[in-house]
């Protein structure tokens, strides 16, 4: 039986040994190949949104094909101003978020979602001029539309199309 346990005889059987034993281990493992990112609804998110807020609340009439919503949340900006975000893995894989709020200055709210306070530019979105920022070193695009009542920004990794048809589903929902 010593023979079996000492010298390279006995290290080659152990390594054996070592290998079928993962080598099985793998066979009958569960290999998820899928790729899974969490799916969240944020519909009640919005609805509690929209109970505290004084304004029409802006939500996607209907998510794009291939999205996922992925996150959402209520947070307390600046001055006590509620703050919806909705976030999403894009059709692309990439992130794009949809963020707003009442939060005043406008100005300083919208800057500090988008990372940045220049206009690169303006993008049209069913009729309507959005303006662009581009944060070079965070890859992070933003398009900004301030309202009366309201700041919209919706912003990520995702392209400048991506963020254009999430802000073109964007609808305001009336107050109640």
């Amino acid at each position: 039986m010593r023979r079996f346990t000492e010298g390279l005889y006995g290290y080659a059987v152990a390594l054996f040994v070592c290998l079928a034993g993962a080598g099985l281990f793998l066979l009958v493992a569960p290999q998820g190949r899928e790729e899974h990112i969490p799916r969240l609804d944020y519909s009640i998110t919005v609805a509690n949104f929209g109970h505290t807020v004084p304004f029409g609340v802006w939500a996607p009439q209907q998510d794009p094909a291939d999205w996922v919503a992925n996150s959402n949340r209520i947070a307390e900006g600046e001055n006590g101003a509620q703050v919806l975000y909705l976030g999403y893995a894009t059709a692309k894989r990439q992130h794009a978020m949809f963020v707003q709020s009442d939060e005043r200055p406008a100005a300083d709210f919208a800057n500090r979602m988008a990372n940045s306070d220049k206009s690169v530019g303006t993008q049209q979105v069913g009729g309507v001029a959005w303006e662009q920022r581009f944060r070079k070193d965070k890859n992070q695009r933003s398009l900004v539309r301030v309202l009366p009542d309201v700041t919209l920004v919706v912003t990520g990794t995702a392209d400048w199309s991506e963020l254009g048809e999430l802000a073109g589903r964007l609808q305001q929902r009336a107050k109640g």
